[in-house]
Parts: structure tokens; sequence; C-alpha cells
């Protein structure tokens, strides 16, 4: 009987804390519908080799130049560039915060790079010079990812104006809409917003004709396709709705579809938590380290231009490549970009996907494309 007193003594201070403490936080409730269709479990992302192992902490946001040598950002600042095989590594500059999005011009020169703490931002000459920090006179507070038009128009996503970086999970706790699609025209000095209200705006990519712009809206399970030319100019539409996982980022393969990172599956109790307020304060006040963990799962969809799915390449056993937030193709290889992972990942395109093969399982046939149109669509 003591035992139980004691106990109950205890546990009634927690139990008042976890329901009752004050936390920053407003949830909005949701009740997501399920994924639209099924993915059955595959191991294709199995044999994904790692390289420059031990180099740093999170090499996320990949892009490439016309030599095919790769571009990433570190969790310590660091803006690095690799040979195609991850070695000869070079830090072209050190941002002072966390870049997030890379997109090297062709020859190498410069590098342009979506930050999360310090804004948009330009590194050429090892100097780190600022382009945007702000927009319609709203603090970027979590810049994302970018991608750029034919016409140098740079285009990229805060995907918070109210929760910074160390309040990042603030965010998804309130599932606050609160990111932007953003545009920076050439020779401006000022950012114009393109959308606004996305539940966390996060990868962006330009569409090879330069017509429309797609844009992960992660806490919706969906990417969101915004019109730049024709007759919807300046509106906005679901590209992919429902997905199983949380969408990162998104990159054009340069010949015919899009390549979509997973950061994780969709968490069954998180979906159900979503559309209770109070239950998401209540895990809100758990201790970070205490509260359950987003499972180590490496997945990426292949979408062809109408938004539909031709691949599903997963992994979530011993070793797996995860959590994959980045992906890119460029000649014979898929390179993936991790926001916690030690390495850079790639592995060969599969045999289904390769130019002039058919895809049976999904039905599809991509077109025929050199490895140098790749990069020319990316830049």
């Amino acid at each position: 009987m003591k035992l139980i007193k004691y106990l109950s003594v205890a546990l009634i201070p927690l139990l008042a804390y976890l329901l009752f403490w004050p936390v920053p936080i407003t949830p909005k409730p949701w009740t997501p519908p399920p994924p639209s269709r099924t993915y059955p479990y595959n191991d294709e992302l199995k044999g994904i080799e790692k390289l420059a192992v031990g180099f740093g902490i999170g090499p996320e946001g990949l892009s490439f130049d016309s030599r095919g040598r790769i571009y990433a950002g570190f969790d310590d600042g660091r803006v690095v560039r690799f040979a195609a095989d991850g070695s000869a590594a070079e830090v072209l500059g050190n941002t002072g915060g966390r870049p997030w999005g890379t997109r090297a011009e062709p020859d190498g020169s410069s590098v342009l790079v979506a930050d999360a703490v310090k804004g948009l931002l330009r590194i050429a000459g090892g100097a780190v010079d600022v382009l945007a920090t702000q927009a319609d006179g709203v603090p970027f507070k979590l810049t994302d990812d970018l991608d750029r038009g034919a016409d140098g128009t740079i285009y990229f996503s805060d995907a918070s104006s109210k929760y910074g970086l160390p309040m990042m999970m603030a965010d998804v706790f309130e599932h606050g809409n609160y990111g932007r699609l953003l545009r920076l025209d050439p020779d401006a000095t000022d950012a114009r917003v393109l959308m606004d209200g996305l539940h966390v705006a996060n990868g962006v990519a330009v569409s090879p004709d330069g017509d429309y712009l797609l844009v992960s809206e992660t806490l919706q399970y969906r990417v969101m396709r915004y019109w730049l030319k024709g007759e919807k100019a300046g509106t906005s539409e679901p590209f992919i709705e429902n997905l199983p996982g949380f969408p990162d980022n998104i990159s054009y393969n340069g010949r015919d579809g899009f390549w979509l990172a997973l950061y994780a599956p969709r968490d069954p109790a998180l979906d159900f938590a979503l559309s209770h307020p109070w239950l998401l304060k209540l895990v809100y006040r758990i201790p970070p380290m205490l509260r359950p963990k987003p499972a180590k799962h490496a997945w990426v969809l292949k979408l062809d231009p109408t938004g539909k799915v031709v691949a599903d390449l997963q992994f979530n056993g011993d070793g797996a490549y995860a959590p994959i937030t980045s992906i890119r193709e460029m000649g014979p290889y898929l390179y993936f970009g991790s926001i916690e992972y030690p390495a850079i990942g790639r592995m060969p395109i599969p045999s289904a996907l390769l130019p002039q093969q058919t895809n049976r399982a999904f039905e599809t046939e991509p077109s025929a494309a050199g490895s140098s149109e790749i990069q020319q669509r990316h830049d």
C-alpha cells in the first residue's frame, strides 16, 4: 500500500505537467486522409554505396556542375564540392548556419545556397554573399531549398516564417501553415512571395519548360504545383496528394520525370494526434530525447510529369541510408543526400528506369536522354 501511495504522489505532478504545463504552440486540428494507394515494401535501395564517409554529418541539398562534381551542405555550415565518386573534397565556404539546399553554376564558379539560418546565399571564391533574408517585410526563419529557372530567376522555399531551426519541431506539432514559396529575379534585391500558407514548404523544382514549379508541402503529405505561365499562371493545385510519407526535396531528372525523397513513412500515431490538439501538446511536453523517433526507412518515389508514381524504391534493413532528404539523378547514378547521415549515397539507376527501357511494374516507358541533357535541364 505504501508503494502505491508513493507512486501516486510521484505520478500526479507528472500527469499534471503533461496535461497542463504551458507550451508555445497552438496546434491546428487536421484529419489526414489515408494514402491514395498502397506501397508494398521492397528493398530496391539496399545497395546504396556510401561516399565521403566520415567527412561530415548531413550532406544535404545535392547539386551538380557540368563536370558531374557533387555539391552539398553539411550541418557545421560547410558547403563542399566533391568528385563524382565522393573524393577530392573542396570546402567552398562556410555559411555559419545550416545549408539545406545548393544549386551550382554549370562551370562551378559559384553555388547558390538555401541556408536554414542565414537565408538565400551565394558562395563564390570563398566569399559568402547574402542575396535575401526576407520577403514582404517578413524574415525567413527556415530557408529550405531552391531551384533556378533558365532566365536566372531563383525559386526557393521558406519552410516556416514563425519558427527557426532551434524550434523546428514546434511547427510539426502545431501543424502551422507558415511556409512560403518565393522568387528572386535576376539583379533584384527583394524577394517576392508566390505562395504562402504552406504546411512546411520544402523541396522546390522547376519544370523542364519552366511553365510551373513544384514545392513539397511536408506536413500535408503532398506536392503542390504553382503555375508560372499560361492560363493558370499565378494559381496552384496539388500535383500529388495523400503520400505515404513526409515529402522532402524534389528534383527533375533531366528527361522524363521527378524524383521525390520521403523523409520517413507516415506514423499512424501522429496522424491520429494531428486531429487532437490536446494530444499534440502532451507529446510536445515530453523531453525531445524521449519522444518517438521517425522510422529509419530509405524511400524515394519517381513521378511522371502528371504526378503519377512510376517507381517506388525502399529499404529499411540494417545499414539503410536513411533518412533520405534529397535525391538527384546524374549520368547512370542516383545520388542521395541526408539531413542526418554521415555520408553521401549513390547507386546505379535501376535498369527498368533507364532510357528506352520499359518499367513493366508501373507501365511507363521513359524517353531517351543522355547525362549531358540532365545537367542542361537542371541548370
